[in-house]
């Protein structure tokens, strides 16, 4: 009886044993919060998810990502609008005119403007004045803020309408690349990425953002580019809102640091050569912010101002202002 007393108390202790971390799993699991994020299929936003995903950066949070593809903006902001997603990453002047519209978005901070205007090294272009009759591609249509921009910065500088004085060629970013280099296109403004693979296929930047911005008195450069989500959610959900972008920077870091973990998002880059690749690095690590606050938002709010004195009600609708509420303040760098 006391052999069968004791294979009983072994028994009850190896189970104990076996379950403890079962119910630690449980117990761990359920608190992990799935959050859902809307991404272009071939976006930009996927190397730093994947970075994200890899290192475990958002599950050591507790948070458990769902990715959900989209193949166009189009449909990520209706994804939003429906609640199927959490978070988008837009801009905050499309974020402005919704919430002026009843939808109560707000931003977050992902990405700096780090635009450019790109010439072929050939076409005689040194100043601004040299693009008057020509051609310029533009990638982001006719409100495309970097074309706006150059518009106020012309005629602040030189007193160029440069709107009557060139030929804009308006057409897709890969479009715009294409024509650029087969020399079809002697300038051009499109988005950073494509920017970069540019510069380092041999054209050269005439003028860039940050250039513009010190011409028209904005004194820092803010955020462009962040993630847009409901108020009300975030008002819910303000931990793991912070939790996760904390995350985000924290992928932001490991790609400023290091060349290494470029490697497992090559695929999704796709450089047509090495030169490009390091292009793009440097590009997307020129991009992050490193402050944000006060003085970005104030920038921000002098960036509309530029923008809808240039542009008028066909940009900012009926936003005089951007709204107090717009920028998140639940998070702030550093």
């Amino acid at each position: 009886m006391a052999a069968l007393g004791q294979r009983l108390r072994r028994a009850r202790w190896f189970a104990t044993c076996c379950l403890l971390p079962l119910l630690a799993a449980c117990s761990d699991e359920s608190s992990i919060q799935t959050l859902r994020v809307g991404v272009l299929e071939y976006g930009t936003v996927n190397w730093e998810l994947t970075v994200i995903r890899e290192r475990g950066l958002a599950r050591e949070r507790g948070i458990r990502l769902e990715l959900l593809p989209m193949a166009s903006e189009s449909a990520m902001t209706e994804a939003l609008a429906e609640g199927r997603v959490e978070l988008i990453v837009s801009d905050w002047l499309w974020a402005a005119r919704q919430r002026a519209g009843g939808q109560r978005y707000q931003f977050a901070p992902y990405s700096l403007a780090v635009g450019a205007v790109m010439v072929n090294p050939g076409a005689d272009i040194d100043e601004l004045a040299d693009l008057t009759g020509r051609d310029i591609g533009i990638a982001g249509g006719r409100l495309d803020k970097t074309w706006l921009l150059l518009r106020a910065y012309a005629d602040q500088r030189a007193s160029m309408d440069l709107e009557s004085l060139v030929q804009p060629r308006f057409a897709g970013p890969p479009a715009v690349n294409q024509m650029m280099l087969d020399g079809e296109l002697p300038a051009a403004i499109n988005y950073w990425h494509y920017n970069a693979r540019l510069q380092a296929l041999g054209m050269v930047p005439l003028i860039t953002l940050g250039e513009i911005f010190d011409e028209l008195g904005v004194a820092t450069s803010p955020p462009v580019l962040g993630w847009v989500f409901e108020q009300d959610w975030a008002d819910a959900n303000g931990a793991l809102l912070r939790d996760f972008l904390a995350a985000s920077f924290e992928a932001k870091s490991i790609l400023a640091a290091s060349d290494a973990p470029w490697e497992s998002v090559r695929h999704l880059v796709k450089p047509e050569t090495s030169a490009v690749f390091a292009a793009i690095r440097s590009g997307y690590r020129d991009g992050i912010p490193r402050e944000y606050g006060p003085p970005q938002i104030e920038a921000a709010e002098q960036v509309f101002d530029i923008l809808a004195e240039e542009a008028g009600d066909e940009l900012a609708g009926d936003l005089e202002t951007l709204p107090d509420d717009l920028f998140w303040a639940g998070f702030r760098l550093p």
